[in-house]
């Protein structure tokens, strides 16, 4: 299950995106009747380019959820008035909001399921007792959807086109540009809701599964939009950093900040290390090196976590079962089974103030030169979010094998989710000659600098 989309401009927000089924050699490891795309998707009636002008001049433009002075009492009563005040002071600091959960909301979007809207009910009919493959894509420009279908559970059997050990869940998050493909059973005859809520609760897409046309179960009410704590930023509660010393702010007017330069993002994209890697770097927290990457970047995580075993902000608290980035695990091996020689390591940095968003401080505009992979070598890339927005990253022409712990049975993806404050690292050969893509698949992000070329040779 893959998907196509135009790469010209803001071409995409406008519609130039839809599936792209491919049939597999050999029958597929499980069974159903019936075979059905989901596609995900986000529209303005607005240019997108007006869209991208609102939001470059204000970033929280379409924040429509801010927290209130009724928000700001609770915590005082739930943490007191100076943890409360502390807090508030550091989010100020940073210029970010901890609402700030998605650039682009509801306020202007439409989600749409295969184009359709939630009133106009999009419908897949089954027999019950059979076994239903849904194939789900994320081709919105800048929406994570948290999926569900109440009263049935779901089996995922493959992530961006490739098969893995089904996993029984009962939701999913799909990031942006992001497939996964799931064998349901509906039986009886009644209707199922596909439930597909924004991450920031501002909106949903909505379809069904029924026996016949017309019929429609109910719509799950939505839930309360999460907040972001300072998690997000690398920092414990109280501004402690990780380590138990007081977190520094990542304000561009740090006075230990001035005089520094930022790391050029061409030395980062060369570091490497010529001593054989171990087979899972992570699990343990990174503490953030001296340099800041300014002005790109007005977020600094301080420490980065390896979080494949968190479902994401607002899931994981309601007894649901939900699929995480550990669950997945490859059916088969994959060929290439060398250790990677070197290591390449990638800052995602912005300034969601301005509307900025690059590789290690640097817009694509700004950088010398591609990040050059040799041709054949197996390499491992270690992507460190530094911002406290989530960022889909994707990789042209090449797979990404998730190092999440699976030994031999890595998951290939072509998109990587990494969170807030998250550092997550994949093993990648560089088995296809030629200069590819390499970018945040936020299109406005795409759109102000998150995008470089890597040259394979």
């Amino acid at each position: 299950t893959y998907w196509y989309h135009s790469h010209s401009g803001l071409q995409e927000q406008s519609g130039h995106y839809g599936p792209l089924i491919i049939d597999p050699i050999r029958p597929d490891p499980f069974k159903y009747q019936r075979d059905y795309v989901v596609m995900l998707s986000d529209w303005t009636f607005e240019n997108p380019y007006s869209v991208l002008r609102k939001i470059k001049t204000m970033g929280s433009y379409y924040n429509f959820q801010k927290q209130t002075v009724v928000d700001f009492m609770q915590s005082v009563g739930k943490n007191g008035a100076k943890a409360t005040f502390a807090d508030r002071m550091r989010w100020g600091a940073m210029r970010m909001d901890p609402t700030d959960i998605a650039d682009v909301t509801g306020a202007t979007y439409h989600y749409l399921m295969n184009g359709m809207t939630g009133g106009e009910n999009w419908t897949g009919l089954f027999r019950s007792g059979e076994k239903i493959r849904l194939r789900f894509i994320n081709g919105s420009a800048m929406t994570y959807f948290d999926v569900r279908i109440p009263g049935l559970k779901m089996t995922v059997v493959a992530a961006d086109g490739q098969n893995i050990k089904p996993v029984r869940i009962d939701e999913f998050r799909i990031g942006v540009a992001e497939t996964f493909d799931v064998i349901v059973e509906p039986d009886g005859n009644k209707p199922y809701t596909i439930f597909a809520e924004t991450m920031d609760r501002s909106g949903f897409a909505r379809g069904t599964l029924a026996p016949q046309m017309g019929m429609q179960a109910g719509i799950p009410a939505r839930r309360t939009r999460p907040v972001r704590g300072m998690a997000a930023m690398g920092m414990m509660p109280g501004g402690m950093s990780m380590d138990g010393g007081m977190a520094k702010e990542p304000s561009t007017g740090m006075k230990d900040m001035k005089g520094m330069k930022s790391m050029s993002s061409d030395g980062m994209a060369g570091m490497t290390k010529g001593m054989e890697m171990p087979t899972k770097p992570g699990g343990e927290s990174f503490k953030h090196g001296p340099d800041k990457h300014l002005p790109g970047s007005a977020m600094v995580s301080m420490y980065a976590t390896d979080q494949t075993a968190s479902p994401g902000i607002g899931l994981g608290n309601d007894g649901r079962r939900v699929l995480t980035y550990k669950d997945l695990r490859s059916l088969v091996p994959y060929e290439d089974k060398r250790k990677p020689a070197r290591e390449i390591e990638l800052h995602l940095t912005g300034v969601m103030e301005r509307y900025m968003w690059s590789f290690d401080g640097k817009k694509f505009s700004e950088v010398k030169g591609p990040i050059q992979f040799r041709h054949g070598e197996r390499l491992r890339l270690i992507l460190r979010n530094d911002t406290m927005m989530e960022h889909p990253i994707h990789l042209h022409g090449m797979w990404m094998e998730l190092e999440n712990g699976q030994g031999q049975y890595l998951p290939r993806k072509h998109t990587i989710n990494v969170k807030p404050a998250e550092r997550v690292s994949v093993r990648v050969t560089a088995d296809a000659p030629g200069n590819w893509a390499f970018h945040c698949h936020l299109l406005y992000h795409l759109e102000m600098g998150m995008f470089r070329v890597v040259t394979v040779a």
